[in-house]
């Protein structure tokens, strides 16, 4: 061991710098922020998107489209899909708490029932909306369909 590869303890050596404790500790005085300017007060703090004065990026592009406040989002369960729940879990009956208990929709989804695929099962189906093609589908295979309020 030589004064050349002497190291300290592992742990023994803080490796961030302490700001604004004083001119000994070499960040004292304008604490590494420069002088004047906005950046060097405190309370400082630029919003978001902001480019120096300059026209941000989210003003200079065009907006397009309509977002329609009241917008109904339902949650798509196909008959495919549906008739494999049916089989596996042997259910009599469809309600959208099966159908979220099985993590086909989330916890606040409104459910549609829609028709891609075959539906076999007798069964009776309950959801909040469903498509022409998957209530013609229930009820050629012999089961009911009722909508649920929302």
């Amino acid at each position: 061991m030589k004064l050349n590869n002497v190291k300290p303890a592992k742990g023994a050596v803080k490796s961030t710098k302490r700001i604004g404790r004083g001119q000994g500790s070499g960040h004292g005085g304008t604490s590494t922020r420069g002088h004047k300017g906005q950046k060097s007060r405190s309370g400082y703090s630029k919003k978001i998107g902001f480019e120096g004065g300059q026209m941000p990026l989210q003003r200079r592009v065009p907006k397009f489209g309509f977002k329609n406040l009241n917008r109904v989002e339902y949650k798509g369960v196909n008959l495919d899909t549906l008739s494999e729940l049916v089989a596996n879990k042997k259910l009599k009956e469809v309600t959208v708490a099966d159908i979220k208990e099985n993590g086909l929709a989330g916890k606040h989804d409104l459910v549609k029932i829609l028709g891609r695929g075959e539906f076999t099962a007798k069964v009776k189906v309950s959801a909040h909306a469903f498509t022409k093609t998957a209530q013609a589908g229930i009820e050629s295979a012999g089961g009911t369909v009722e909508v649920v309020a929302k």
